[in-house]
């Protein structure tokens, strides 16, 4: 594995395979922080801790003990298990020492935990097979996408807060609409093959 390899890898998962605009994970807390930047900022950076760690945990629970002992069909709900005490370890310390970015995730701090985009990841890495490093950093890669993805939205719709759209489009599906132009922005990125 080179150095080369390993940063085509983790520019791949930010803007080609972006876990938000090509395979739609994590939806839900990207349509639901992406109201206001600081939120939305404070989301990505939990989301990118916590993808990052259990990318490793999961590699490491996958290789270790499940690969080991013939386990490997309970890969799903290990890594959900790994994940979810990683969030509760998370959401424990910011609810200590930064109550106002817990006060402001709300429930969606907990829905990390069924993030579809933190399992994706997981399941990426051993899909994919690979090693301990390479897992770390698409792990992390995935995730600085993801952070990419909330924050440029959230940047959309506060601008979308001041437009007048149609009464039919007013609300959600203003929001699904724009989601869907920024989506097709990234597709953009699809036809970038290196090697």
């Amino acid at each position: 594995m080179s150095f080369t390899s390993v940063l085509l890898l983790m520019f791949s998962a930010i803007l080609i395979d972006n876990f938000i605009f090509s395979k739609f994970y994590g939806c839900c807390p990207f349509l639901g922080v992406s109201k206001n930047p600081s939120t939305a900022l404070g989301m990505g950076a939990a989301v990118t801790f916590v993808m990052t760690v259990s990318s490793a945990a999961t590699w490491l629970v996958y290789k270790y003990l499940l690969v080991r002992f013939g386990l490997e069909y309970l890969r799903t709900m290990a890594f959900i298990l790994v994940i979810a005490a990683i969030v509760q370890l998370i959401e424990m310390f910011l609810k200590r020492f930064v109550p106002a970015l817990y006060r402001s995730l709300g429930i969606y701090l907990p829905l990390i935990t069924t993030n579809c985009a933190v399992l994706g990841a997981a399941l990426t890495n051993v899909q994919r097979g690979y090693n301990l490093i390479e897992s770390i950093c698409f792990g992390f890669s995935a995730a600085v996408g993801f952070t990419l993805a909330i924050l440029l939205f959230s940047g959309v719709r506060v601008r979308l807060e001041n437009a007048d759209p149609p009464k039919c489009f007013k609300g959600f599906p203003t929001t699904l609409i724009a989601a869907g132009l920024l989506a097709m922005a990234f597709a953009g990125f699809s036809g970038v093959r290196f090697g």
